[in-house]
């Protein structure tokens, strides 16, 4: 079977997510991404190279690169994927990731929960403290995708305290409100715990 995955135009990581999707749906076969930028082009590859499986990349017209993928009977213990991934909590303490750029961070946190949202097994918490309660409050550019993690099940707690001085308690979209003991319980007992 031979798939072919338009990714031109497309902004990171929906390349590698798009890729990966349609490495899923084949027991073996082809897939090849088109992709029309450096970076695209490298994530891509680094996803065939981390999965074990072969590839090979094609210089197209102007920016255009295939990266032609072959999926055969790979042992699911050559892919890197932690088996305790289920019981990580995701911490923000902002409604941006990173230092530096606002703007870029702004686009960083949104690419991140989006990537949340096409990769499996979901993280079991994701809490918001600080600067965080902004992004489960109306007029988050996030919602969307929170809320979709919230109907796989992924649990969402935001801090009370943080809404209040925020003034976001009312305006809470997604998730629940919790306290500071709880915050630190979930930190406290996840196997992996990762702050944005």
């Amino acid at each position: 079977m031979r798939i072919e995955v338009d990714a031109r135009g497309q902004a990171c990581p929906r390349p590698v997510i798009m890729t990966k999707k349609a490495l899923d749906e084949i027991n073996e076969g082809a897939v090849t991404t088109i992709v029309d930028n450096e970076v695209a082009k490298e994530n891509v590859s680094k996803l065939a190279k981390s999965s074990g499986y072969e590839f090979e990349v094609q210089k197209g017209n102007d920016n255009e690169y295939y990266i032609h993928i072959t999926k055969g009977e790979v042992e699911k213990t050559n892919v890197c994927i932690p088996n305790t991934f289920k019981d990580m909590a995701i911490a923000f303490s902002s409604n941006v990731m990173g230092k530096g750029s606002e703007e870029l961070g702004k686009i960083l946190v949104k690419s991140f929960i989006y990537t949340l949202t096409e990769s499996t097994p979901y993280p079991a918490t994701l809490v918001f403290y600080n600067g965080g309660v902004q992004l489960t409050s109306e007029g988050s550019e996030v919602l969307d995708d929170l809320e979709k993690l919230a109907d796989q099940g992924v649990e969402i707690l935001s801090c009370g305290t943080c809404l209040d001085f925020y003034g976001l308690k009312e305006k809470l979209r997604v998730g629940s409100v919790t306290n500071m003991y709880t915050i630190l319980e979930k930190l406290k007992n996840a196997t992996n715990t990762v702050t944005i």
